[in-house]
C-alpha cells in the first residue's frame, strides 16, 4: 500500500526520506519554502559518519557517488591557543575515511535526483484530521490547504510543523557565532591558506574561539564563537561588514595576528546565536504526523545534527514502506519515534558538554572535545 506521503523540508533529513522512500517504490513529496535549490547559501560542509550519515547514504544507494565527491583530506584538524602555538596538528592517512567532508550544496544535489520537491511551497502549520488513520492537513503561506496520510516535519530548528506534536520550543545556550568567509584563499591569502590546511583550523580562549573550515574551491568559512547576551549586536547594524568586523577584532583583542586575519579578511558576516531543544525533548505520539533531525532533537552544531537528520530519514523511510495499511503506518511511526528519540538524547547530552568545553572559560577543555565520543 502507498501511502501519501508529505516531507515538509528540503534539508538533509528530508531530502534522504524522500530519497530511500524513492528507492523502495514508495514516492513522497517534498515541500521547500525556497523558491530554487539554489535560492540561499548552502552552508559549510559536512563530514559524514560511518554508522550515521554514510549508513543512511548506502541505504539511499549514493554512497559510491558520495564517495567520489566527498573531500577525505578534509578531515585533516589543527588545534592552536590564542597566541597562534600548534597544540595539535591531524592528519589523515591515506586510506582514513571515517568523517569526510562534503559541501552541503553537493550533497543536495546528490540527494535531489529523480525527486518530487515542490518548491517556493511555504508551510504555516500542520493540523492533524480528526478520526484514527485521517492523516494530517498541511496549511500553506498562500492560503492552499492538502491532506496527507502522514506529513514528516524535518523542517529543522523553528519547524512550523513542531506545534502539532510539541509545545516545546527552542531556547538560547548563551552562546552565539558570527559566520563570515573568504574566497579563493590559496590565491588571495596564501598564508591563511597554510595555516588552515586541508581541512579545519581551530584556535581557543577564554570562552570564545575562532574556527576556519576549508570547503571546495578555496573557500573557507570562518566562525567566531563567544558567550554573549542573544542583544550583545543591539548597538551593531550586521549588514555593516565594517562595523561588525571592528566589533569582532575588539572581542579577540590580543590574539595572535595571523589568526585575527581570519576575521580581517572576511566579507559579510551573519549573526547565529546557537538555540537548542532540551536534552531528551519528546512528544506523546500524534497519528499523521512526525518529526526528524532539527525539528525533533535540534542539539549544539558539531557535526553530529545532519548525521543523525539523514540516518533518521533513512530509518523512518524503510518503516514507511514496510507498512502495509493505516494502523501499521501509525504503529511504525510510533516505533521510529521512540527510536529516535532515545538516540538523540543520547548525542545531545554529549553535543551540550561538548560546546560549554569548547566555549569555555578554561581554553585547556576544548582539547578533551577532540578524542573521539560515542554515545553509551
Amino acid at each position: 500500500m502507498r501511502h501519501r506521503i508529505a516531507v515538509v523540508g528540503g534539508g538533509p533529513g528530508g531530502l534522504t526520506l524522500a530519497r530511500v522512500l524513492h528507492r523502495l517504490d514508495h514516492p513522497a513529496t517534498v515541500l521547500e519554502r525556497d523558491p530554487a535549490p539554489d535560492a540561499r547559501p548552502p552552508g559549510g560542509s559536512l563530514d559524514l559518519h560511518e554508522g550515521m550519515g554514510r549508513l543512511a547514504l548506502e541505504k539511499a544507494g549514493l554512497l559510491a557517488r558520495f564517495e567520489e565527491l566527498s573531500r577525505p583530506e578534509g578531515q585533516a584538524m589543527r588545534i592552536l591557543d590564542a597566541a597562534g602555538h600548534v597544540l595539535r596538528d591531524w592528519r589523515p592517512g591515506p586510506d582514513e575515511r571515517a568523517n569526510p567532508e562534503i559541501d552541503r550544496g553537493q550533497l543536495r544535489d546528490l540527494l535531489l535526483g529523480p525527486l518530487d520537491v515542490r518548491w517556493g511551497r511555504g508551510v504555516t502549520h500542520v493540523a492533524p484530521e480528526p478520526g484514527a488513520g485521517s492523516g494530517a492537513r498541511v496549511h500553506f503561506a498562500d492560503g492552499r490547504q492538502e491532506t496527507f496520510d502522514l506529513v514528516v516535519g524535518a523542517d529543522g530548528a523553528w519547524s512550523r510543523t513542531r506545534p502539532a506534536v510539541s509545545a516545546v520550543t527552542p531556547h538560547y545556550t548563551g552562546i552565539t557565532v558570527v559566520e563570515t568567509s573568504l574566497d579563493d584563499v590559496d590565491t588571495r591569502h596564501p598564508g591563511l591558506a597554510r595555516l588552515i590546511g586541508d581541512g579545519s583550523v581551530a584556535a581557543y580562549g577564554a570562552n570564545r574561539s575562532l574556527v576556519a573550515q576549508r570547503n571546495s574551491g578555496g573557500h573557507v568559512k570562518v566562525y567566531a564563537r563567544f558567550r554573549a547576551p542573544l542583544d550583545w549586536h543591539a548597538h551593531l547594524d550586521l549588514a555593516d561588514a565594517d562595523a561588525v568586523r571592528s566589533s569582532l577584532l575588539a572581542l579577540f583583542d590580543g590574539w595572535a595576528p595571523p589568526v585575527l586575519d581570519l576575521l580581517r579578511h572576511g566579507t559579510a558576516f551573519a549573526h547565529r546565536p546557537l538555540h537548542v531543544l532540551p536534552v531528551g525533548h519528546s512528544w506523546t505520539h500524534v497519528p499523521g504526523v512526525t518529526l526528524l533531525g532539527d525539528a525533533a532533537h535540534l542539539m549544539p552544531p558539531l557535526g553530529v545534527g545532519a548525521n543523525l537528520a539523514m540516518l533518521d530519514g533513512a530509518e523512518l523511510a524503510e518503516a514507511l514502506a514496510a507498512a502495509t495499511g493505516p494502523a501499521d503506518l501509525d504503529s511504525a511511526v510510533r516505533a521510529f519515534e521512540e527510536r529516535m528519540c532515545a538516540r538523540a538524547a543520547q548525542w545531545a547530552r554529549i553535543t551540550t558538554a561538548g560546546l560549554e568545553r569548547l566555549v569555555s572559560p578554561d581554553p585547556a577543555e576544548a582539547l578533551a572535545q577532540f578524542e573521539e565520543v560515542q554515545p553509551s
